[in-house]
Formats: C-alpha cells, structure tokens, sequence
C-alpha cells in the first residue's frame, strides 16, 4: 500500500528469475546473510586457540551455559549435544537476518522497473516465504527427534490411540496442534518483524530526525529476541516431542 510517499508492501518485490525460479529481493537479502555468517564462520573458526584468549573464554562459558540449559529442559546430555547446534543455528540466523534489516541499504538501494522504484534489499523475515520455510524446517526437526529419540510406534501413539474414546480424541487434537505449529511459528516471526517494518517506515515518515531513533534501538532488541524466541519454542516442542506417550496426556 502506498500513502503520500510512505510506501509498505506485504508481499518481498521480484527482482527477476533464475532457471525460472523467482528472485525477490528478501531472498538476496538472505544469500548476503548466510554468506556473511559462513565467512564470519572461517575467520572465527581459524582464530580458536587450544588456550583460549579472555574472548574465547567468555564467549565458550557463554555458550556453556546455554548448552546447560537446553540439557536441563530435555533432560539428556546425548539429545542436546544433537539439537543445540540446530537451535543455536536458528537463532543466528534469525538474528543476523533481523539486524540486517537495520542497515542503510535495506530499502536504501532501488532501481525503477516499468515505472516503479523498487527496493534491491527487504528484511528476511518480513517474507511470509522466509517464515515458512523456518517453520517448515523446526516441526520436521521436532518430528524427527521425536521418532529417533522414542521409536516411530510410540511417538505415533501419541495421536493415535484407541484406549478410550476421550484418549483418541485429546490425540487428534494433539495431531492438529502439531500441524498448525507451522502457522503459528512462521506468523508469529512474520508479524512482529513486519509490524516493526511498518512502525519505523511510519515514524521517519511523520517524524524523519529524532521520533526513529527510540523505536530503532527497541526493534532492534525486539530482532535479537526474535530469534530467541523462536529457538525457545523449538526447544519446548522438542521436550514435549521426546516425551513418553503417558507423560504427554
């Protein structure tokens, strides 16, 4: 929607194709992400010390601590050594795609195409597709665990049981709430990201020098919480899915 200058758009811009696949520009935004963790990834990597340095210390303990506490909600050493550096791997990237968003040149760069100006670079998560595609990916994460981790018939058991006709139906209930774990991840991260989208595009157009400012430093705390909270939901679904039959009714 457009309004005196201000425009929002719900939907990433197509910026071309690619073997016929479209580009938008929330999808370059994301390639330039990912490459720069992936390269943050080898300078770190090559700089780690068998004796760590002051900084390699904080950030191990740091990092120590947090495997702590995923240990403790699943309550097995052996399954958070597998899932924490899958959640530690989605809070990154969320992260990083969040305070991406916070650079100049996302929605600074445009180029006019017939007629329109349209920004080269959009927030990641202000894609409904990029939501998705994480949400996607965490509840087949939290499926798999839960059949490598209990077995395919027990961790089925839990939807499909015909001890009592109150147990088959708490388990088809039970059946649809995982289903629809994809809708409320992926809106849950799509809202908030595009509500802050919305919030500074309205308060530097109302107000361009001083009112963005507050609402800048907010949101990008808001973009690191983001991240975690989608990291934290993943792991509570993880310990309900490792949960025997019995413990989950």
């Amino acid at each position: 929607m457009e309004e005196g200058g201000l425009k929002i758009s719900l939907a990433a811009e197509k910026l071309g194709t690619l073997w016929g696949i479209p580009i938008t520009n929330s999808l370059v935004a994301e390639i330039i992400v990912v490459t720069l963790l992936i390269g943050a990834a080898f300078f770190i990597g090559r700089r780690l010390k068998t004796v760590p340095s002051k900084t390699q210390s904080v950030v191990e303990s740091i990092l120590e601590f947090l495997f702590g506490q995923v240990e403790s909600a699943l309550g097995s050493r052996s399954v958070s050594l597998k899932v924490f550096p899958f959640l530690a791997t989605l809070f990154i990237f969320i992260a990083a795609c969040n305070l991406f968003a916070f650079l100049p040149i996302v929605g600074g760069l445009t180029f006019f195409h017939g007629g329109e100006s349209i920004p080269l670079l959009r927030p990641a998560n202000a894609d409904l597709n990029t939501t998705l595609a994480l949400a996607f990916i965490a509840v087949i994460a939290i499926e798999v665990l839960g059949v490598t981790t209990i077995g395919a018939f027990r961790y089925a058991g839990k939807f499909f049981t015909f001890k009592s006709p109150l147990a088959f139906t708490i388990g088809i209930i039970e059946f649809f709430s995982e289903v629809l774990r994809v809708v409320s991840f992926s809106f849950r991260l799509f809202g908030n990201i595009l509500a802050g989208e919305i919030l500074l595009a309205v308060a530097a157009f109302l107000v361009p020098y001083f009112l963005p400012v507050p609402f800048m430093a907010f949101e990008m705390f808001v973009a690191v919480v983001q991240g975690a909270v989608f990291a934290m939901l993943t792991l509570m679904f993880m310990k309900l899915a490792i949960a025997q039959p019995h413990e989950s009714h």
